[in-house]
């Protein structure tokens, strides 16, 4: 062996390999925004979808809810399964599955072909999403790098709805909502070949090592029935037979895998993860930070379009100052503030100039100036969440081991999409009923959509008001710790 050999990595090399790290960085960032744009891009585009394809208007409510049971039904035994078979063969394969209904989506000619793409994108998209956080830790083991790759997946969960909302108007007003899905596949072709030659091959831990099929069985059908419930819930109400029965059936199958967890050899979800007061707290906050963010974006549209009267474009554009404003905080400025303050210190502050926001929209005029009333709470909500995300997911991903990253990871963002659904349908709801209680009291159309959109806000700013009150009170020492180093098995140890 040469004395070059023996003198270990030369500085180019390092260097080398910094810069490849940071690009697998930006291919699973790719890999996570196309996700997580395509739950609410093609929303402005649904009214000529209906049109062209001949939809009812409750089928059209599938072409999301279909993408929506998938995605958030299989993302905890996409985890697993990276785990198992290796975080990148699930990544570049829910790539590949993604890219190719996405094809399929734009070339629809029937209803029914386009949800069955819908529901084909949902898995990918699962496949995608549910290994990222895993990747990452192990890609990062510093400190600040991981912190500062955190926080840009951070502004991909955050801002990647409200980007959907913007592309899908500019997209559909210029070239038809065919190109909505149509977009996707240069972006999946280009993402392929760079995860391929980026990403680090990994082995897993093989099949036997867990390999809880029923338990997979389980908890898919009851987070699918789950979202299933929730998103019908506006159709058919929340005390109909309908909503009662699947809820209903959806607990007991959850309850089902709970009980199988506790007695299988090699469980799906091993219950030793639940001892972590981190990543407890960090799920139970990006819960309901995921509620307040998902209801946020569609009730703002609403309201931007309805009684605002903003068009499509305009509409889009009103949106942008808080993905904007997410991305200058988490991809330039929360590593530094985790370094400063710990996590649990910037988690509260994000999640006070959220509620703060969200109590500025409660009091949005008929006529609005957009500077004066809603950019102000705009921007706030952007630095909360901004700051907030990237330190929750870096706090559920702390105290992880190599080989449970990819659930852990998996976990958490099926905890996000869940909680999204829930809040994106309670919010809208509630919003409907007021309306419909203020017109039969006499407002006006305006007045009593203004009405039944502060309303929503307001449950909105109650539950990351929740969301406080948990990581204030549970989060403890565990929340705050925000110096952490890696030890050389990879496992992440406090360095106070």
């Amino acid at each position: 062996m040469t004395e070059a050999e023996t003198a270990g990595p030369t500085p180019a090399r390092a260097q080398t390999g910094d810069r490849k790290r940071w690009a697998a960085l930006v291919v699973l960032c790719a890999g996570a925004l196309m996700a997580i744009v395509d739950e609410t891009i093609v929303n402005v585009a649904l009214p000529v979808i209906r049109r062209d394809l001949g939809f009812t208007q409750s089928g059209l409510a599938w072409v999301t809810g279909t993408y929506l049971v998938a995605y958030a039904g299989l993302l905890l035994l996409s985890g697993r399964l990276g785990d198992l078979l290796g975080r990148k063969r699930i990544f570049v394969s829910g790539l590949v599955v993604f890219t190719a209904s996405s094809a399929l989506c734009g070339a629809a000619w029937t209803a029914p072909v386009l949800i069955a793409g819908r529901f084909v994108q949902g898995l990918g998209a699962a496949m995608m999403t549910a290994v990222l956080l895993g990747m990452i830790v192990t890609l990062f083991t510093d400190t600040r790098e991981r912190a500062t790759a955190i926080g840009a997946f951070g502004f991909v969960q955050a801002a990647g709805g409200s980007i959907g909302t913007f592309a899908g108007g500019m997209i559909t007003e210029v070239a038809g909502w065919h190109a909505v899905f149509f977009l996707n596949v240069p972006i999946g072709l280009i993402a392929l070949a760079f995860a391929v030659r980026l990403l680090a091959s990994e082995r897993g831990t093989g099949l036997a090592a867990g390999a809880d099929f029923i338990g997979a069985a389980l908890v898919t059908a009851a987070l699918m029935v789950g979202i299933y419930t929730v998103i019908t819930v506006e159709d058919v109400g929340w005390a109909s037979a309908h909503t009662l029965g699947f809820g209903a059936l959806s607990l007991v199958l959850l309850a089902a895998f709970g009980w199988r967890e506790r007695r299988a050899a090699q469980p799906l979800l091993p219950l030793r993860l639940l001892r972590s007061r981190g990543l407890v707290v960090a799920n139970v906050a990006a819960f309901l930070m995921a509620g307040s963010m998902f209801g946020f974006m569609i009730v703002s549209v609403l309201l931007l379009r309805g009684p605002l009267g903003y068009g499509a474009r305009d509409a889009g554009l009103a949106m942008l100052p808080t993905p904007a404003v997410i991305g200058a905080i988490s991809l330039g400025l929360s590593a530094r503030l985790i370094g400063r303050f710990g996590h649990r210190s910037v988690i509260l502050a994000g999640l006070a100039l959220i509620a703060a926001g969200l109590l500025l929209l409660t009091r949005v005029p008929a006529d609005a100036a957009y500077a004066l009333d809603i950019l102000p709470a705009m921007l706030l909500i952007g630095a909360g969440f901004g700051s907030a995300l990237p330190a929750v997911m870096a706090t559920g991903m702390t105290d992880a081991a190599p080989e449970d990253s990819g659930l852990a990871s998996g976990l958490f963002n099926t905890v996000t999409q869940f909680g999204g659904a829930i809040g994106l349908s309670v919010l809208t709801v509630l919003a409907a009923t007021r309306t419909e209680t203020l017109l039969t009291g006499g407002s006006g159309e305006r007045e009593a959509a203004l009405g039944g959109y502060a309303l929503a806000y307001a449950v909105a700013a109650a539950v990351v008001a929740a969301a406080f009150a948990a990581v204030a009170v549970l989060g403890g020492r565990v929340a705050d710790s925000g110096e952490r180093v890696a030890d050389s098995g990879g496992r992440v140890a406090d360095s106070r």
